[in-house]
């Protein structure tokens, strides 16, 4: 029993920054959901939508798992998942507060940003991403099936995809800079070296 309140607290915890700051942003006229919007084609628009429907899918992997309280894997690689799942709600909720008004679900195509280099984001491209991963690692860790690990696996293929996606879109915007931070920065951890 206290396996799953500890993942329902998880999930609450992360889709709540999620949530919470959409609503935020909406209040301010920002629309934070740019996912398959704004008259996108081709690529983009398909790896955005099977993006949505695994993230989605993952969710409700997560939920039956948890209500179903299945673990094929013992109390300490539990332990370990919890580790991974508490990091990915700090990895996502920090970088969710550093992108400040710029944070986008989806690629916009529409509105401007500004391009965000500083705090968590000097050390990973990408950790809203990040946090992600570290969440579905973490819940599938706590509450492990192959069919919570498939999805798990789903959706995090689909958002590095998008990751692939959000990043010609951002060299296109910013050019140079974008190209200077991305040779310096890890896509998901971690500094480069400049040779």
């Amino acid at each position: 029993m206290i396996w799953q309140i500890l993942g329902v607290l998880i999930m609450i915890g992360f889709y709540g920054i999620y949530i919470g700051k959409l609503l935020m942003q909406r209040r301010k006229g920002i629309q934070t959901d740019q996912i398959g919007k704004g008259g996108k084609k081709g690529q983009l628009y398909y790896t955005e939508l099977v993006m949505k429907l695994a993230s989605y899918s993952v969710i409700l992997a997560e939920l039956v798992s948890i209500f179903g309280n299945f673990s094929m894997l013992g109390t300490p690689v539990r332990c370990v998942g919890l580790f991974f799942s508490i990091a990915g709600i700090a990895v996502f909720g920090t970088a969710v507060w550093t992108m400040r008004d710029s944070w986008r679900a989806g690629i916009p195509t529409e509105d401007k940003t500004e391009m965000v280099t500083e705090g968590i984001y000097s050390i990973s491209r990408n950790p809203a991403f990040l946090g992600f991963d570290l969440i579905f690692l973490g819940l599938v860790l706590m509450f492990f099936s192959f069919w919570h690990l498939f999805f798990a696996l789903f959706a995090g293929v689909m958002l590095h995809l998008q990751i692939l996606q959000e990043e010609k879109h951002l060299a296109a915007v910013f050019g140079e800079p974008y190209e200077a931070y991305r040779r310096q920065t890890g896509r998901y951890l971690g500094w480069k070296r400049n040779s």
